[in-house]
């Protein structure tokens, strides 16, 4: 592949959500993925000639990405404009999909997982024995985080989220369920583990990034990645943005010393240009997708035209795992 555009013909697969309701607006985030697959040289015929098939639907990859060849498949990890069926993008924020991967698989890998994976060990620094509280645990970064919990040695996740989805919550490696609405979180967690916990994943923010701080056992850190309190469904509501802004949390470094404790923020976007450290990151990924560690999950596909539906999906929290979007026909979902 040249620094001149070769186009690596596609089946556009495009992720638009993470699953529970809100967090894919709130978290900050690059809001999609896009999966390339494999480039077909025309067939050659005799006798009359057949009607022209569709235009082939494509990314546009510019300068040397190491790839082989025009039709390799690769992941994008871009910040904006995916929701296209053609797109234009630097190869150096491509990644190549292992052989197994779906292109559905390939779109729900990326943002998720490097944001549960960098949350989990670069800021959380993880390690056996500890304890996570994971905040809308049946989301697409939700569900990222407890895949990455059970490659650790006896961890302990907490993972909030609406009871219906509690049992594939259990199934996926949360070792207690609790659901937002009728419990008191804090509470439920304090009556299995008095000293807290050592990691909370916060995509909440407002008074939850308080309580999550609360929860902390000494030396424990609190990552905010997003701010899904702001959401209250399809309609803005100004007071509880309002509400949610006045209540948001503040500490000094003063108040940090005594209580050593950690307050980590995290932004995907923001390490755009970090081409390094976020090539590493997708690296080790890829290699525990490999050894079958991770596998996304997916909730439901949709096509492009049915985007209203898709978001519906999420607003009224019956989604477990993430929602895509992909150019062509609707699939069963």
């Amino acid at each position: 592949m040249s620094a001149e555009r070769e186009v690596a013909e596609a089946a556009t697969v495009v992720a638009v959500a993470e699953a529970e309701a809100g967090e894919d607006a709130s978290s900050q985030l690059p809001k999609a993925e896009e999966a390339a697959g494999d480039a077909q040289p025309p067939a050659a015929s005799e006798g009359p000639v057949a009607p022209s098939p569709p235009p082939l639907r494509c990314l546009v990859l510019t300068g040397f990405g190491g790839y082989d060849k025009v039709g390799d498949r690769v992941m994008v990890l871009i910040r904006s404009g995916m929701w296209q069926e053609e797109v234009t993008v630097p190869s150096a924020q491509t990644f190549l999909m292992p052989e197994a991967m779906t292109f559905e698989e390939a779109a729900a890998l990326l943002v998720n997982y490097i944001t549960a994976y960098m949350v989990l060990f670069d800021f959380g620094n993880l390690r056996p024995g500890h304890s996570v509280l994971v905040h809308m645990a049946a989301g697409g970064v939700g569900m990222a985080a407890v895949q990455l919990c059970r490659t650790v040695e006896n961890v302990m996740v907490f993972g909030t989220a609406s009871a219906g989805k509690h049992e594939v919550l259990k199934e996926s490696g949360v070792t207690h369920p609790i659901d937002y609405h009728t419990t008191d979180y804090v509470e439920e967690i304090k009556k299995i583990s008095p000293k807290g916990v050592d990691i909370v994943l916060d995509p909440l923010g407002g008074s939850d990034t308080a309580k999550g701080y609360n929860l902390l056992k000494p030396m424990g850190k609190v990552v905010t990645y997003g701010m899904a309190n702001l959401l209250t469904g399809p309609k803005r509501n100004l007071m509880a943005v309002a509400r949610t802004w006045w209540n948001q949390f503040s500490v000094t470094a003063l108040q940090l010393l005594p209580a050593n404790r950690a307050v980590c923020g995290f932004h995907l976007g923001y390490l755009e240009g970090e081409t390094e450290l976020v090539s590493g990151v997708v690296a080790r990924l890829v290699a525990l997708y490999n050894q079958g560690h991770i596998k996304p999950h997916i909730d439901s596909v949709w096509p492009f035209e049915k985007v209203a539906d898709a978001m519906r999906q999420m607003q009224e929290k019956r989604n477990v795992g993430k929602v895509l979007l992909v150019p062509g026909p609707e699939k069963e979902n």
